[in-house]
Protein backbone atom coordinates (compact mmCIF):
# COMPACT_ATOMS: atom_id res chain seq x y z
CA UNK A 1 0.00 0.00 0.00
CA UNK A 2 1.28 3.20 -1.20
CA UNK A 3 0.47 6.57 0.56
CA UNK A 4 0.28 9.89 -1.31
CA UNK A 5 3.02 12.77 -0.26
CA UNK A 6 0.16 14.76 0.73
CA UNK A 7 -1.76 12.36 3.44
CA UNK A 8 2.42 11.82 4.62
CA UNK A 9 3.52 15.22 4.97
CA UNK A 10 -0.31 15.93 6.87
CA UNK A 11 0.57 12.25 8.81
CA UNK A 12 4.00 13.64 9.51
CA UNK A 13 2.78 16.96 10.36
CA UNK A 14 -0.69 16.39 12.45
CA UNK A 15 1.00 14.05 15.10
CA UNK A 16 3.46 16.09 15.57
CA UNK A 17 1.61 19.35 15.73
CA UNK A 18 -0.82 17.82 18.52
CA UNK A 19 1.93 16.18 20.58
CA UNK A 20 3.88 19.52 20.68
CA UNK A 21 0.18 21.52 21.81
CA UNK A 22 0.18 19.61 24.45
CA UNK A 23 3.45 19.90 25.79
CA UNK A 24 3.82 23.64 24.97
CA UNK A 25 0.11 24.23 26.58
CA UNK A 26 1.78 22.05 29.66
CA UNK A 27 5.04 24.58 29.95
CA UNK A 28 2.81 27.82 28.90
CA UNK A 29 0.64 26.60 32.30
CA UNK A 30 3.62 25.74 34.50
CA UNK A 31 4.93 29.37 33.65
CA UNK A 32 1.39 31.23 34.70
CA UNK A 33 -0.50 29.41 36.74
CA UNK A 34 0.79 25.68 37.78
CA UNK A 35 2.50 27.93 40.71
CA UNK A 36 -0.80 28.49 42.36
CA UNK A 37 -2.45 25.32 41.60
CA UNK A 38 -0.30 23.04 42.46
CA UNK A 39 2.78 24.38 44.73
CA UNK A 40 0.54 27.67 46.47
CA UNK A 41 1.93 27.69 49.79
CA UNK A 42 5.46 28.19 48.20
CA UNK A 43 6.92 31.89 47.66
CA UNK A 44 6.62 33.30 44.45
CA UNK A 45 10.12 32.84 42.90
CA UNK A 46 9.94 29.08 44.28
CA UNK A 47 6.46 28.17 43.17
CA UNK A 48 7.73 29.34 40.00
CA UNK A 49 11.09 27.43 40.23
CA UNK A 50 8.85 24.23 41.57
CA UNK A 51 6.85 24.58 38.50
CA UNK A 52 9.83 25.06 35.99
CA UNK A 53 10.57 21.42 37.41
CA UNK A 54 7.78 19.55 36.09
CA UNK A 55 8.43 20.87 33.04
CA UNK A 56 11.51 19.53 32.92
CA UNK A 57 10.26 16.23 34.01
CA UNK A 58 8.99 16.17 30.97
CA UNK A 59 12.45 16.07 29.25
CA UNK A 60 14.08 13.71 31.34
CA UNK A 61 11.87 11.34 30.53
CA UNK A 62 12.06 11.71 26.99
CA UNK A 63 15.22 9.23 26.94
CA UNK A 64 13.41 6.24 28.09
CA UNK A 65 10.41 6.91 25.69
CA UNK A 66 13.58 7.29 22.70
CA UNK A 67 15.12 3.67 24.11
CA UNK A 68 11.32 2.09 24.27
CA UNK A 69 9.76 3.19 20.82
CA UNK A 70 13.01 3.45 19.37
CA UNK A 71 13.58 -0.16 19.45
CA UNK A 72 9.91 -0.88 18.80
CA UNK A 73 10.38 0.92 15.63
CA UNK A 74 13.46 -0.25 14.15
CA UNK A 75 11.69 -3.96 15.06
CA UNK A 76 8.01 -3.48 13.90
CA UNK A 77 7.82 -0.36 11.82
CA UNK A 78 7.42 3.85 12.05
CA UNK A 79 3.66 3.85 11.91
CA UNK A 80 2.49 1.67 14.48
CA UNK A 81 4.76 3.31 16.77
CA UNK A 82 3.13 6.73 15.79
CA UNK A 83 -0.06 5.52 16.58
CA UNK A 84 1.31 3.98 20.23
CA UNK A 85 2.74 7.53 21.00
CA UNK A 86 0.11 9.66 19.86
CA UNK A 87 -2.47 7.59 22.34
CA UNK A 88 -0.29 7.67 25.14
CA UNK A 89 0.03 11.68 24.65
CA UNK A 90 -3.63 12.02 24.76
CA UNK A 91 -4.21 10.04 27.39
CA UNK A 92 -2.10 12.02 29.66
CA UNK A 93 -3.27 15.20 28.81
CA UNK A 94 -6.81 14.38 29.12
CA UNK A 95 -5.80 13.46 32.69
CA UNK A 96 -4.18 16.25 33.61
CA UNK A 97 -6.65 18.70 32.88
CA UNK A 98 -9.11 16.26 35.20
CA UNK A 99 -6.44 16.83 37.75
CA UNK A 100 -7.33 18.28 41.12
CA UNK A 101 -5.34 20.87 42.50
CA UNK A 102 -3.33 21.67 45.59
CA UNK A 103 -6.42 22.86 47.92
CA UNK A 104 -8.33 19.44 47.20
CA UNK A 105 -5.48 16.89 47.10
CA UNK A 106 -2.49 18.55 49.00
CA UNK A 107 0.81 17.20 48.22
CA UNK A 108 -0.70 14.50 46.11
CA UNK A 109 -1.48 16.78 43.43
CA UNK A 110 1.85 17.77 42.28
CA UNK A 111 3.22 14.36 42.97
CA UNK A 112 0.47 12.98 40.38
CA UNK A 113 1.35 15.97 38.12
CA UNK A 114 4.86 15.18 37.95
CA UNK A 115 3.97 11.56 37.00
CA UNK A 116 1.99 12.47 34.21
CA UNK A 117 4.42 14.62 32.57
CA UNK A 118 6.59 12.10 33.18
CA UNK A 119 4.30 9.64 31.07
CA UNK A 120 4.19 12.74 28.68
CA UNK A 121 7.65 12.97 28.13
CA UNK A 122 7.95 9.33 27.08
CA UNK A 123 5.52 9.95 24.73
CA UNK A 124 7.39 12.63 22.79
CA UNK A 125 10.99 10.95 22.95
CA UNK A 126 9.36 8.46 20.22
CA UNK A 127 6.92 10.12 18.84
CA UNK A 128 9.77 12.27 17.01
CA UNK A 129 11.92 10.30 15.20
CA UNK A 130 8.76 8.38 13.65
CA UNK A 131 7.35 10.91 12.32
CA UNK A 132 10.03 12.28 10.96
CA UNK A 133 11.26 8.77 8.87
CA UNK A 134 7.86 8.62 7.81
CA UNK A 135 8.17 11.03 5.53
CA UNK A 136 12.01 11.71 4.96
CA UNK A 137 12.54 7.68 4.19
CA UNK A 138 9.88 8.22 1.25
CA UNK A 139 13.32 9.81 -0.50
CA UNK A 140 16.79 8.92 -1.10
CA UNK A 141 19.58 9.73 1.63
CA UNK A 142 20.69 12.55 -0.21
CA UNK A 143 17.22 14.31 -0.49
CA UNK A 144 16.04 14.02 3.08
CA UNK A 145 15.71 17.44 3.73
CA UNK A 146 12.63 18.70 2.68
CA UNK A 147 10.64 15.39 3.16
CA UNK A 148 12.70 15.38 6.82
CA UNK A 149 11.36 18.95 7.26
CA UNK A 150 7.35 18.05 7.94
CA UNK A 151 7.44 17.05 11.54
CA UNK A 152 9.84 19.87 11.92
CA UNK A 153 6.38 21.78 11.82
CA UNK A 154 4.71 20.28 14.87
CA UNK A 155 6.60 22.48 17.55
CA UNK A 156 5.99 25.53 15.16
CA UNK A 157 2.53 24.54 14.93
CA UNK A 158 2.20 23.25 18.30
CA UNK A 159 3.14 26.22 19.77
CA UNK A 160 0.97 29.10 17.99
CA UNK A 161 -2.09 26.64 18.65
CA UNK A 162 -1.33 26.75 22.41
CA UNK A 163 -0.63 30.30 22.47
CA UNK A 164 -3.61 31.30 20.68
CA UNK A 165 -5.68 29.40 22.76
CA UNK A 166 -4.57 30.56 25.94
CA UNK A 167 -4.53 33.82 24.80
CA UNK A 168 -8.17 33.62 23.37
CA UNK A 169 -8.84 31.97 26.73
CA UNK A 170 -7.37 34.34 29.27
CA UNK A 171 -9.01 37.02 27.04
CA UNK A 172 -12.91 35.74 27.59
CA UNK A 173 -12.41 35.38 31.79
CA UNK A 174 -10.80 37.44 34.51
CA UNK A 175 -7.74 35.96 36.03
CA UNK A 176 -9.24 34.58 39.15
CA UNK A 177 -11.79 32.34 36.80
CA UNK A 178 -8.15 31.61 34.63
CA UNK A 179 -6.99 30.25 37.62
CA UNK A 180 -9.58 29.01 39.39
CA UNK A 181 -10.78 26.40 36.52
CA UNK A 182 -10.23 28.50 32.89
CA UNK A 183 -6.57 26.88 32.69
CA UNK A 184 -8.16 23.44 31.70
CA UNK A 185 -9.91 24.53 28.83
CA UNK A 186 -6.98 24.52 26.82
CA UNK A 187 -5.74 20.81 27.73
CA UNK A 188 -9.66 19.62 27.04
CA UNK A 189 -9.48 20.72 23.51
CA UNK A 190 -6.30 18.87 22.68
CA UNK A 191 -8.60 16.02 22.46
CA UNK A 192 -9.83 16.83 18.99
CA UNK A 193 -6.32 17.26 17.56
CA UNK A 194 -5.97 13.65 18.59
CA UNK A 195 -8.57 12.25 16.88
CA UNK A 196 -8.11 14.14 13.65
CA UNK A 197 -4.36 12.79 13.94
CA UNK A 198 -5.54 9.09 14.57
CA UNK A 199 -7.77 9.23 11.96
CA UNK A 200 -4.97 10.30 9.16
CA UNK A 201 -2.27 8.04 10.87
CA UNK A 202 -4.70 5.03 10.56
CA UNK A 203 -4.08 4.91 6.86
CA UNK A 204 -0.48 6.03 6.58
CA UNK A 205 1.98 2.96 5.13
CA UNK A 206 5.48 1.87 5.94
CA UNK A 207 8.18 4.36 4.23
CA UNK A 208 10.23 2.43 1.82
CA UNK A 209 13.88 2.70 3.24
CA UNK A 210 12.31 0.97 5.84
CA UNK A 211 9.86 -1.28 4.03
CA UNK A 212 12.12 -2.94 1.70
CA UNK A 213 15.10 -4.03 5.02
CA UNK A 214 11.99 -5.45 6.95
CA UNK A 215 10.98 -7.86 3.47
CA UNK A 216 14.71 -8.63 3.21
CA UNK A 217 15.07 -9.73 6.83
CA UNK A 218 17.42 -7.46 7.61
CA UNK A 219 15.54 -6.34 11.14
CA UNK A 220 18.51 -5.94 13.80
CA UNK A 221 17.16 -7.92 16.74
CA UNK A 222 18.89 -5.44 19.26
CA UNK A 223 18.77 -1.76 17.32
CA UNK A 224 19.09 -0.13 20.83
CA UNK A 225 22.91 -2.10 21.43
CA UNK A 226 23.84 -1.47 17.27
CA UNK A 227 23.76 2.57 18.19
CA UNK A 228 25.37 2.45 21.66
CA UNK A 229 28.15 -0.47 20.28
CA UNK A 230 28.71 0.62 16.71
CA UNK A 231 28.13 4.92 16.15
CA UNK A 232 28.74 6.53 19.52
CA UNK A 233 30.41 9.46 17.56
CA UNK A 234 27.73 9.88 15.61
CA UNK A 235 25.03 9.44 18.73
CA UNK A 236 27.71 12.35 20.12
CA UNK A 237 27.62 14.39 16.88
CA UNK A 238 23.70 14.29 16.44
CA UNK A 239 22.85 14.98 20.10
CA UNK A 240 25.41 18.16 20.40
CA UNK A 241 23.03 19.73 17.89
CA UNK A 242 20.13 19.58 20.07
CA UNK A 243 21.88 21.74 22.53
CA UNK A 244 21.60 25.13 20.89
CA UNK A 245 17.91 25.12 19.52
CA UNK A 246 17.00 24.01 22.59
CA UNK A 247 17.97 26.31 24.91
CA UNK A 248 17.07 29.19 22.74
CA UNK A 249 13.86 27.82 22.32
CA UNK A 250 13.04 27.42 25.76
CA UNK A 251 14.40 31.04 26.67
CA UNK A 252 11.86 32.37 23.96
CA UNK A 253 8.78 30.25 24.34
CA UNK A 254 8.67 29.60 28.57
CA UNK A 255 11.34 31.44 30.34
CA UNK A 256 9.95 34.82 28.43
CA UNK A 257 6.55 34.91 30.17
CA UNK A 258 7.39 34.44 33.54
CA UNK A 259 10.11 36.91 33.24
CA UNK A 260 8.31 39.25 31.51
CA UNK A 261 5.37 39.38 33.46
CA UNK A 262 7.21 38.75 37.19
CA UNK A 263 9.11 41.30 36.47
CA UNK A 264 6.41 43.42 35.27
CA UNK A 265 7.83 44.61 31.55
CA UNK A 266 4.69 43.74 29.71
CA UNK A 267 1.59 41.83 30.53
CA UNK A 268 0.48 38.30 30.30
CA UNK A 269 -1.53 39.04 27.24
CA UNK A 270 1.14 40.77 25.27
CA UNK A 271 4.01 38.22 26.08
CA UNK A 272 1.44 35.16 25.10
CA UNK A 273 0.48 36.90 21.84
CA UNK A 274 4.43 37.63 20.99
CA UNK A 275 4.61 33.87 21.29
CA UNK A 276 2.17 33.52 19.02
CA UNK A 277 3.56 35.53 16.45
CA UNK A 278 7.18 34.43 17.12
CA UNK A 279 5.97 30.76 16.25
CA UNK A 280 3.40 31.59 13.39
CA UNK A 281 6.20 33.17 11.70
CA UNK A 282 8.78 30.62 12.45
CA UNK A 283 6.39 28.06 10.51
CA UNK A 284 7.04 30.24 7.35
CA UNK A 285 10.49 30.33 7.76
CA UNK A 286 11.32 26.37 9.14
CA UNK A 287 9.33 25.29 5.18
CA UNK A 288 11.71 27.84 3.21
CA UNK A 289 14.19 26.27 5.20
CA UNK A 290 13.36 22.95 4.63
CA UNK A 291 12.75 23.60 0.85
CA UNK A 292 16.58 24.90 0.99
CA UNK A 293 18.01 22.16 2.85
CA UNK A 294 18.12 19.75 -1.00
CA UNK A 295 20.08 22.08 -2.60
CA UNK A 296 22.27 23.23 -0.18
CA UNK A 297 22.56 20.13 2.54
CA UNK A 298 21.20 20.42 5.99
CA UNK A 299 24.37 20.84 7.32
CA UNK A 300 25.21 24.31 6.12
CA UNK A 301 21.98 25.48 6.70
CA UNK A 302 22.30 24.78 10.23
CA UNK A 303 25.48 26.25 10.62
CA UNK A 304 23.92 29.58 9.20
CA UNK A 305 21.10 29.33 11.34
CA UNK A 306 23.72 28.94 14.36
CA UNK A 307 25.69 32.20 13.06
CA UNK A 308 22.34 34.17 13.08
CA UNK A 309 21.07 32.80 16.48
CA UNK A 310 23.92 34.02 18.45
CA UNK A 311 22.76 37.92 18.82
CA UNK A 312 19.18 36.78 19.51
CA UNK A 313 19.05 35.93 23.50
CA UNK A 314 20.95 39.93 23.91
CA UNK A 315 18.21 41.09 21.37
CA UNK A 316 15.46 39.72 23.15
CA UNK A 317 16.17 41.47 26.27
CA UNK A 318 17.02 44.67 24.86
CA UNK A 319 13.28 44.31 23.18
CA UNK A 320 11.42 43.41 26.20
CA UNK A 321 13.58 46.37 27.95
CA UNK A 322 11.89 48.55 26.10
CA UNK A 323 8.11 48.25 27.55
CA UNK A 324 6.42 48.07 24.00
CA UNK A 325 4.46 45.42 23.05
CA UNK A 326 5.51 45.32 19.41
CA UNK A 327 9.30 45.43 20.65
CA UNK A 328 8.95 42.31 22.48
CA UNK A 329 7.31 40.88 19.52
CA UNK A 330 9.94 41.97 17.36
CA UNK A 331 12.37 40.26 19.58
CA UNK A 332 10.35 37.17 19.73
CA UNK A 333 10.17 37.13 16.29
CA UNK A 334 13.29 37.08 15.43
CA UNK A 335 14.57 34.81 17.91
CA UNK A 336 11.90 31.95 16.64
CA UNK A 337 12.92 32.61 13.27
CA UNK A 338 16.76 31.59 13.71
CA UNK A 339 15.49 28.87 15.72
CA UNK A 340 13.35 28.25 13.12
CA UNK A 341 16.41 28.06 10.39
CA UNK A 342 18.47 25.59 12.80
CA UNK A 343 15.31 23.11 13.52
CA UNK A 344 14.00 22.99 9.63
CA UNK A 345 17.05 20.97 9.32
CA UNK A 346 17.87 19.27 12.03
CA UNK A 347 15.90 16.37 11.71
CA UNK A 348 17.42 15.88 8.37
CA UNK A 349 20.97 16.37 10.29
CA UNK A 350 20.32 14.32 12.52
CA UNK A 351 18.90 11.12 10.92
CA UNK A 352 21.65 11.72 8.06
CA UNK A 353 24.28 10.21 10.96
CA UNK A 354 22.62 6.57 11.48
CA UNK A 355 22.24 3.59 8.56
CA UNK A 356 18.27 2.46 7.82
CA UNK A 357 18.47 -0.42 10.38
CA UNK A 358 19.26 2.00 13.54
CA UNK A 359 17.80 5.06 12.18
CA UNK A 360 15.16 5.53 14.46
CA UNK A 361 16.97 4.22 17.65
CA UNK A 362 19.62 6.28 16.85
CA UNK A 363 17.88 9.17 15.88
CA UNK A 364 15.46 9.10 19.11
CA UNK A 365 18.19 8.90 21.56
CA UNK A 366 20.40 11.77 20.21
CA UNK A 367 17.84 14.02 19.44
CA UNK A 368 16.52 13.37 23.34
CA UNK A 369 19.79 13.01 25.49
CA UNK A 370 21.22 16.11 23.29
CA UNK A 371 18.36 18.16 24.69
CA UNK A 372 18.81 16.85 28.99
CA UNK A 373 23.00 16.48 28.70
CA UNK A 374 22.88 20.22 27.21
CA UNK A 375 20.46 21.60 29.24
CA UNK A 376 17.62 21.86 27.46
CA UNK A 377 15.59 20.23 29.82
CA UNK A 378 16.53 22.40 32.70
CA UNK A 379 16.70 25.25 30.92
CA UNK A 380 14.39 27.56 32.66
CA UNK A 381 15.61 25.85 35.90
CA UNK A 382 19.22 27.26 35.01
CA UNK A 383 17.68 30.49 33.86
CA UNK A 384 15.62 31.91 36.95
CA UNK A 385 18.65 30.42 38.99
CA UNK A 386 21.21 32.64 37.15
CA UNK A 387 19.02 35.40 37.29
CA UNK A 388 18.32 35.13 40.93
CA UNK A 389 21.42 35.13 41.55
CA UNK A 390 23.20 37.90 39.18
CA UNK A 391 19.92 40.34 38.62
CA UNK A 392 21.44 40.29 35.54
CA UNK A 393 20.36 39.66 31.46
CA UNK A 394 23.94 39.47 30.41
CA UNK A 395 24.54 36.23 32.39
CA UNK A 396 21.32 34.57 30.52
CA UNK A 397 22.29 36.16 27.24
CA UNK A 398 25.59 34.35 27.69
CA UNK A 399 24.15 30.81 29.00
CA UNK A 400 22.72 30.25 25.28
CA UNK A 401 25.40 31.56 22.98
CA UNK A 402 27.66 28.97 25.29
CA UNK A 403 24.76 26.55 24.08
CA UNK A 404 24.48 27.36 20.43
CA UNK A 405 28.47 27.22 19.79
CA UNK A 406 28.72 23.63 21.06
CA UNK A 407 26.13 22.54 18.61
CA UNK A 408 27.63 24.65 15.88
CA UNK A 409 31.07 22.69 16.75
CA UNK A 410 28.54 19.18 16.14
CA UNK A 411 27.16 20.47 13.20
CA UNK A 412 31.10 20.87 11.89
CA UNK A 413 31.59 17.25 12.42
CA UNK A 414 28.67 16.45 11.19
CA UNK A 415 28.32 13.94 7.84
CA UNK A 416 26.36 16.32 5.82
CA UNK A 417 24.63 14.93 2.15
CA UNK A 418 23.01 17.43 -0.60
Amino acid sequence: MTTSPVRLALGSAIGTTFEWYDFMVYNTLAALVFNHVFFPEALPWMGTLLAFSTYAVGYVSRPLGSVIFGWLGDRTGRRHVLMLTLALMGLTTGLIALLPGYARLGAISPVLLVLLRFLQGIALGGEWAGALLLTAEQNSETAMGMGATWSQLGPGLGTVLSAGVIWGVTRSMDAASFQDWGWRLPLFLSLLLLAAGWVVRSSLSEPPQFAERKAQGEVLANPVGAVLRHHGRSLLIAASTRIGPDVLYALLTVFSLSYVTQTGEHTRSAALMAVFAGSAWGVIVTLLAGRFSNRWGAKRIFLVGTVCALPAAFVFFWCAASHQALMLGFGICLGLSVHAIMYAVQGALISQQFPVEVRYSGSSIAYTCGSLAGGGAFAPLIMVTLFRATHLELSISLYVVVALLVSGAGAMLARGTR
